[in-house]
């Protein structure tokens, strides 16, 4: 489960669920890509994995949504609109990394240097107009 090829978003979305059901408490995923990759299509999918009842929407303007439905909480949080690492470094996301949940980034690169060693890395990368590539993103 390194990378899929995924022609709709409804596929995104269950490799997503996939990728829920497997997570464990600490776990962070951080998920790059160009806006429209399908990232938050990706979190709605691992929610479901989790059991997450509630809908899950894009923190783009409140920063972080949190899940507590699933059989672990979510942490779900959206850095586009942050313009400096500093702002990052601001918000303290690095108090979660000791909590046991499962905390999903949206454009980690704007806090790179503070994710934890244990960060999964995932990259989507649009291929086509419905055509994208998710796959481990390594170093």
């Amino acid at each position: 489960m390194d990378s899929i090829i995924s022609a709709s978003p409804e596929e995104t979305e269950r490799f997503g669920r996939r990728l829920g059901e497997r997570a464990s408490p600490h776990s962070v995923l951080a998920l790059y890509g160009e806006l429209g990759a399908g990232k938050s299509t990706l979190v709605r999918g691992i929610a479901h994995g989790i059991g997450a009842l509630e809908p899950v929407t894009s923190p783009t303007f409140t920063l972080v949504h949190e899940y507590r439905t699933g059989r672990l909480p979510l942490v779900h949080v959206d850095l586009y609109r942050l313009d400096s690492p500093w702002e990052a470094e601001s918000l303290h996301l690095e108090e979660l990394w000791a909590e046991p949940v499962l905390v999903v980034i949206e454009w980690p690169e704007k806090m790179e240097n503070l994710l934890p060693p244990q960060t999964e890395r995932w990259e989507l990368l649009l291929l086509s107009e419905k055509e994208r590539m998710i796959r481990r993103k390594l170093g």
